[in-house]
């Protein structure tokens, strides 16, 4: 569905990405692991036309569409909910929802339904203003609001970045649920081994670069991989494999 090659780009005449790929196939959660100032989340903007590359091409099923505009790509069946700012506060969860299909101008009742069924929180707040709740229950806005176009793929920036243990947790469960209705996934998570945990493929990026891809499962039991990326160390790799097995 999803294929970009050779991606160099940056901002202000800098490239951050230095020649990544990514590929997504129909059906899949892929994520992005890696270092901070690795260009992970700089990769996900320049697939949905918001960081300019200098260099690569970038096809969304079978178009090219390098460097395309953000609006233009969400007409084709992309969506990204970003890091940050990604709700309407003053707006409430409804009139968030709502938002989200701005390009729609058929009855769309059935997706804010499927909304409130895949995040139950929402439903009981639909009336409370965005900016009033939660972190978790915020990115669950987001999230459900990038699902009002019904995406084929949707492109998640970091969606358990300062969360609790619980709400990260329930991120993920909906992130597997929304895949669960055909959805493709490209996730960027610094949580890199609860990501893993629940991804089809995954990719690690370092200095702008893909330097490993595989399976979410053999890049947990990578040695190499534990011990530079997750936190492990060499003893540990062992557990990591484990984690995968498990």
């Amino acid at each position: 569905m999803l294929n970009a090659k050779g991606m160099i780009g940056g901002y202000g005449g800098a490239d951050i990405l230095k020649g990544v790929d990514l590929d997504v196939n129909d059906g899949e959660i892929v994520a992005i692991i890696g270092p901070n100032g690795a260009g992970k989340s700089t990769a996900l903007k320049a697939v949905f036309g918001l960081v300019q590359l200098q260099k690569g091409h970038v096809y969304f099923k079978g178009e090219e569409i390098t460097n395309g505009r953000a609006d233009a790509l969400v007409r084709q069946g992309m969506a990204y909910v970003p890091q940050e700012r990604n709700v309407f506060p003053s707006l409430s969860v409804h009139e968030n929802l709502e938002m989200g299909a701005f390009i729609r101008r058929d009855d769309f009742s059935d997706a804010i339904e499927m909304v409130y069924t895949l995040f139950p929180p929402l439903k009981d707040k639909r009336r409370q203003p965005a900016g009033e709740l939660s972190g978790g229950q915020r990115q669950m806005v987001a999230f459900g609001r990038a699902l009002m176009t019904e995406p084929s793929l949707l492109l998640l920036d970091e969606p358990t970045a300062g969360l609790s243990p619980v709400y990260m947790q329930e991120i993920l469960e909906r992130v597997i649920a929304v895949n669960e209705t055909g959805v493709g996934i490209l996730m960027v998570e610094q949580n890199a081994r609860q990501a893993l945990k629940i991804a089809h493929r995954g990719y690690v990026l370092a200095t702008g670069e893909t330097i490993f891809c595989d399976t979410g499962k053999a890049l947990l039991a990578n040695p190499e991989v534990a011990v530079s990326f997750l936190g492990g160390h060499g003893s540990n790799s062992r557990s990591a494999a484990q984690d995968a097995a498990a």
